[in-house]
């Protein structure tokens, strides 16, 4: 089979931008090569890869399958030419990907401690919403994702590194957050400020709410500080991670709730591909993510719980 590197990237750009135009955009080529080179696929794979919808086109079930398969192999050489440019030289880097609130609040801890354990590694990050960041680490494009949960996919694995404790936070002079605890169906006729689709903080707000019957109005904001300036005047409440409110709490431009049963607990989670060789500056940030020293890191950057 004499696939190339050429057709693989003009069909992924395809199914990731909907149309040969954008495609063509993105890789800086003309519309006809594109087209040449996804056709050119198509023979040797020997099934059709995309199908025209309108004026957009789309994967296949065939392509959507495929496509998976691409990414691995585009994403390793590219992994295995950064290997290889490293054996030759000193430098060595890490491309860290973060759902949003770790990205605000444990990388820079992380990465100040970690580059003290090793001086000699460049380290990159994005920031982005949890199906972004998967994405990302599933297509080979970052090396460590920092995450409050672990998707559900056999071509990603992680460990937990950190306690990840969840705050209902309020308007300080709110007369319940005077109160041990309140009842939850005191909760009910209060709006709740959530974030926007995709994000794992959305996810553990709905699922707290299903669980315990409460449908209230929902504001939905794109970032946490977004979130805590709207809940500080009043808008609504919110769950929040501590590490993102731990400041606003200490100084009093927050209050927390405590309802009846507690709020969720989770970990926050380093994760990498399963698929290919690990290259060892990933092998050395998991398991510093563990260590005491990391653990000493992100105390001393998050001030004490308010009380």
């Amino acid at each position: 089979m004499a696939v190339t590197l050429t057709q693989l990237h003009a069909f992924l750009a395809v199914v990731r931008r909907g149309s040969v135009t954008a495609a063509a955009a993105e890789l800086v080529v003309t519309q006809p090569s594109v087209s040449a080179a996804v056709a050119a696929l198509e023979r040797e794979v020997g099934v059709e890869l995309t199908e025209r919808v309108g004026r957009s086109v789309r994967p296949t079930a065939a392509g959507r399958a495929y496509a998976a398969y691409a990414a691995d192999v585009v994403g390793l050489l590219d992994q295995g030419a950064r290997a290889a440019r490293e054996a030759e030289d000193v430098t060595r880097t890490l491309r860290l990907s973060a759902v949003t609130t770790a990205g605000e609040y444990l990388v820079a801890p992380l990465v100040r401690a970690f580059r003290e354990h090793r001086p000699g590694v460049e380290i990159s990050l994005d920031v982005g919403n949890r199906g972004d960041v998967f994405q990302r680490l599933a297509d080979h494009e970052v090396d460590v994702a920092l995450t409050g949960r672990v998707p559900e996919d056999a071509r990603l694995e992680g460990v937990p590194f950190a306690d990840n404790d969840f705050v209902l936070i309020t308007a300080p002079e709110d007369p319940l957050a005077r109160r041990r605890w309140v009842a939850v169906e005191e909760l009910r006729g209060r709006p709740w400020l959530i974030r926007e689709v995709g994000s794992g903080t959305r996810t553990l707000s709905e699922e707290y709410l299903a669980a315990h019957g409460l449908d209230p109005q929902r504001l939905t904001f794109g970032s946490n500080g977004a979130i805590k300036q709207a809940v500080r005047l009043g808008l609504g409440i919110a769950l929040q991670s501590r590490f993102a409110v731990a400041l606003e709490l200490e100084l009093g431009l927050l209050a927390s709730l405590r309802p009846r049963g507690g709020v969720p607990r989770r970990a926050w989670f380093v994760v990498r591909s399963a698929v290919g060789p690990v290259r060892p500056e990933v092998v050395d940030f998991m398991a510093f993510a563990g260590s005491n020293a990391a653990r000493r890191a992100l105390a001393q950057a998050r001030p004490a719980p308010a009380g």
